[in-house]
Formats: C-alpha cells, sequence, structure tokens
C-alpha cells in the first residue's frame, strides 16, 4: 500500500478553486510515479510538501506563454498548469515514457493549457518565442543558461526552481549569463508564511 502524504491546510489557500484538480494529479502521481519511473519510492509521504506546493507556489510569477523544460513527472509544468489556466505551458521533455504521462495526465485533468513537446531543450526549433522558462531540479545555473535562454523572448524571464545553494549558482554561472545576454539575475523567496520551507527561484531577464 503506497503511502501518500495527506494534502496540508495550506494546499487549498495555493490553488484556490483548481484544488480538487490538484488533487487528482497528487493522487495519480502518488499511486502511479514510483511503477512508470517518475519519482523515488520515498517521494509519495512528502509529496505535496516537498513537490507540489514547492512548484505551485510560484505560479503568479508568470504569465503569458512559458516553456517548463525537463518537465518529467510535471513537477513544476502541470501544477503550475493547474494553478493558473490562463497561461499557456509547454512541456519540454525528452523522455518518451515521461511524455506519455504528461500528455495523459494534461488529457484526464482537462489542462487545454498545456501544450508536450518531446524534445531536448537544445533541440528547440521555434526560435525566442517564449514569455518566460522555467525548470525545477534539472541542472546547475551554468548548465541550464545555455539550454533555456535561447528560448525566450527578449525582455522575457528565465524563473528557475532551486535549492540553498542559488546565489552560488548565480556567481558560478557570471560568464554564462553575459555570453546569453542574461541580466539582473537574483534569487527570490517565494512562499513564506506560507510554507515550513519555501520555495527559492533564480529570477533573470533575457535580453
Amino acid at each position: 500500500m503506497i503511502e501518500i502524504e495527506n494534502e496540508p491546510a495550506v494546499a487549498a489557500q495555493i490553488f484556490g478553486d483548481r484544488i480538487e484538480v490538484a488533487r487528482r494529479f497528487a493522487e495519480a502521481l502518488g499511486r502511479h510515479g514510483e511503477e512508470r519511473g517518475l519519482i523515488g519510492p520515498l517521494e509519495p509521504p512528502r509529496l505535496w510538501s516537498r513537490h507540489i506546493l514547492n512548484s505551485a507556489v510560484i505560479a503568479p510569477l508568470f504569465s503569458g506563454r512559458v516553456g517548463d523544460v525537463g518537465s518529467g513527472a510535471g513537477l513544476p509544468g502541470l501544477v503550475l498548469a493547474i494553478a493558473r489556466p490562463d497561461v499557456e505551458w509547454v512541456l519540454i521533455e525528452p523522455m518518451e515514457r515521461r511524455v506519455a504521462w504528461l500528455s495523459e495526465q494534461a488529457d484526464s485533468l482537462g489542462l487545454d493549457n498545456v501544450e508536450v513537446v518531446r524534445a531536448r531543450a537544445e533541440d528547440w526549433k521555434f526560435g525566442a518565442t517564449l514569455d518566460a522558462v522555467t525548470a525545477r531540479a534539472v541542472s546547475a545555473l551554468r548548465t541550464l543558461v545555455p539550454l533555456t535562454a535561447p528560448l525566450v523572448r527578449s525582455g522575457g524571464e528565465l524563473i528557475l526552481l532551486k535549492g540553498t545553494s542559488a546565489t552560488n549558482e548565480i556567481e558560478a554561472a557570471e560568464k554564462q549569463l553575459r555570453k546569453f545576454k542574461v541580466t539582473n539575475a537574483r534569487v527570490e523567496i517565494v512562499g513564506e508564511g506560507l510554507l515550513e520551507e519555501p520555495s527559492r527561484v533564480i529570477r533573470a531577464t533575457v535580453r
């Protein structure tokens, strides 16, 4: 029997009238995520607090058409699409089984604001067309910048979920930030007062 974390009380506050859709996604990912190679065996008991709410709390930062690079299990892309039905989400994922999961979930949850693209970020064929790009637990910023910045229009943003070493990652990526004309890179803390462990994002503008 898979033990899925009980929904924290704050989830309804964060998702508002989208909470039922979020519950359905949490149940599906908690029940099937490990068998389908999407999450590890330790994740269902902390699925809400560590993964879903960590992703959802940054939803207010986005607008327009947004790419999620390395979308995987849909963290953060599917969660953000649930929380922000007014934003268009492009989930970019190279692995076939993960693409199948993302497409299934978008269909079953009725997310008509989601497009799933099977590709690596470096094989993106549509130019610098996105208003923003996000990613979670993909790689260090110095590796992410060359993958994500070319997808974003001039004046658009990188909004990347990161851990406690976010400030150090900005320093280590100085050369790549300059090369790809990414400016004003800074760390923002999101969800203080809501989450026990608030989310950190590296936020920057692409010129």
